[in-house]
């Protein structure tokens, strides 16, 4: 079973419907017995940082979000999910993350419009990843952020260009994060659902 951690950040309903389409057998969930049984957890999130860290540590579930990664099971960060998975973020002030990826998330320095919104193409920085089998170099997908990934080139799967590089799909081990919306990217959002279910199945 899958499971959509449900923390009140954001409307889930598309997020949902992506995964259902992609063949995900789905739970979206905020008791422990779930997240500790899961196969894969999906942690959604738009908005700002520390309000939706506030809202996961509210819950209470991030010991068993530890337990599962220990266990080498597969965790998947969409959006705002995606940044909650780095140590920190410097969106209104320093805030501490979960830490299971490394580096932090900082604001865009540009004199390009601000957030990054609308589509834009992936490169391939690891091409030989199974996320990536679907779907081809400067396939384009769906962004809406102010905030981005600095983090260890050899953890970024594949970036984006926005006046420079911008960490699009990371990963290290069993934890994986998507700073775009895979849910509005059809269809390479959905390909790439499809291969990150094959991976886990």
């Amino acid at each position: 079973m899958h499971v959509i951690i449900d923390y009140d950040v954001g409307n889930l309903g598309s997020v949902i419907q992506s995964f259902k389409k992609a063949g995900f057998e789905l739970l979206v969930s905020r008791q422990v017995e779930d997240i500790k049984n899961a196969d894969s957890l999906i942690l959604p999130g738009v908005g700002a940082f520390k309000g939706a860290m506030n809202a996961l540590k509210q819950t209470g579930l991030i010991p068993y979000i530890y337990d599962h990664v220990k266990q080498n099971k597969p965790l998947l960060g969409i959006c705002l999910g995606m940044q909650l998975l780095y140590e920190s973020s410097d969106e209104f002030g320093t805030h501490e993350g979960l830490g299971l990826l490394p580096g932090k998330i900082t604001r865009f320095n540009t004199d390009l419009n601000v957030p990054h919104m609308g589509w834009n193409q992936l490169r391939f920085n690891q091409p030989n990843h199974p996320i990536l089998k679907y779907i081809k170099p400067n396939d384009y997908v769906y962004f809406v952020h102010s905030y981005l990934a600095k983090t260890t080139q050899d953890t970024v799967i594949a970036d984006t260009d926005y006046d420079g590089s911008v960490p699009a799909i990371t990963g290290v081990k069993s934890v994986y994060g998507m700073q775009f919306h895979p849910e509005k990217s059809v269809p390479v959002g959905a390909k790439l659902l499809k291969a990150y279910k094959e991976m886990i199945a």
